[in-house]
């Protein structure tokens, strides 16, 4: 993996704005001129969950790719997977710039982008442009301003059925006021019985999988994973951006609010996983997300597990909700 933080490349890609130097990455990768993955398919690093096929364990999560337009070049660079979204149902540009910041110190970034996206419309069309290979899932968010949060996912499963592989109920963003409220068990509970329903008429039926946050309380914890034995849930993503600082050494910008990801997410995010395996057993897929940077890095995710089965490390790209 390339590490920004520690690569040659650094000094020139720390000049430009945050903003303006992730924008130029997904665009270099769009390109198509971004090199093939050298190394050669291994079936060893085959996994198999949730009725999936992948290639390899290592996938890119939601938020690096917002609107779909780097899928191809990102699996041409070898990910076992590729995430897109997080995607609302109307166009919105997010919260006020700037909103995406580099704690150099840290190896991490702070965003509170706010599902700034071109809306499902735009990624639909992506979608069903481009040629099927790899394993492709979408992220589904809600709105600032809706009315019902809760019909916003619902429209997300049926619109993106046809055309991903699975889909991700994003519930965890930190940066939509009120989104996290959702992981509430009552509101949990009317969410993933509107999810359940929507899949099952939905054209395709696709698995889907719960994305949480990694600060919860340990009751906040234990409501989730009561609603989530007691559901029709293919999996869980653990975790999306933290709120925590514990740690940082970078004052100048950890004051910034929004989520933080990146190396201090790493023992954060890995915990909470170990935790839901331990409580969820063995047979529950979870996709472990969080400081992913290395080849080592993405064996520990592993380590909570019993076996590659049954958990998906994903680099996380320091995804911006």
């Amino acid at each position: 993996m390339i590490n920004l933080f520690k690569c040659g490349a650094r000094n020139a890609v720390f000049m430009l704005d945050p903003e303006v130097a992730h924008g130029l990455t997904v665009k270099g990768i769009a390109s198509g001129l971004m090199p093939r993955a050298r190394h050669a398919v291994d079936d060893r690093l085959a996994v198999t969950a949730a009725g999936l096929s992948f290639a390899n364990p290592l996938g890119v999560a939601a938020g690096l790719d917002k609107n779909g337009e780097a899928i191809d070049g990102l699996v041409k660079l070898g990910f076992g997977h590729v995430e897109v979204g997080t995607v609302t149902p109307r166009p919105q540009p997010g919260n006020p710039k700037p909103r995406l910041f580099r704690l150099v110190k840290d190896e991490a970034v702070i965003n509170r982008m706010g599902f700034n996206n071109d809306g499902h419309a735009a990624l639909a069309a992506r979608l069903e442009k481009r040629k099927r290979h790899g394993v492709i899932g979408v992220n589904i968010g809600a709105n600032k301003t809706s009315e019902d949060r809760i019909a916003d996912y619902v429209a997300g499963i049926d619109l993106f059925s046809p055309l991903a592989d699975y889909l991700t109920v994003n519930i965890s963003s930190p940066n939509t006021p009120g989104l996290r409220d959702l992981q509430a068990r009552e509101q949990l509970a009317k969410l993933l019985d509107a999810v359940a329903d929507a899949r099952e008429k939905a054209a395709v039926r696709l698995p889907v999988f719960l994305k949480i946050a990694p600060d919860l309380t340990e009751a906040g914890l234990d409501d989730i994973i009561a609603e989530i034995a007691g559901s029709t849930l293919d999996g869980v993503i653990v975790a999306n951006t933290t709120l925590s600082r514990n740690g940082l050494t970078d004052e100048k910008q950890a004051g910034e609010s929004g989520g933080l990801s990146g190396a201090p997410l790493f023992e954060r995010s890995t915990a909470l996983l170990a935790r839901m395996r331990q409580r969820l057993g063995p047979d529950m897929v979870i996709i472990g997300v969080g400081g992913v940077s290395t080849g080592e890095r993405a064996l520990e995710k592993s380590a909570p597990v019993p076996t590659w089965c049954r958990s998906i490390p994903v680099w996380s790209m320091r995804g911006r909700s």
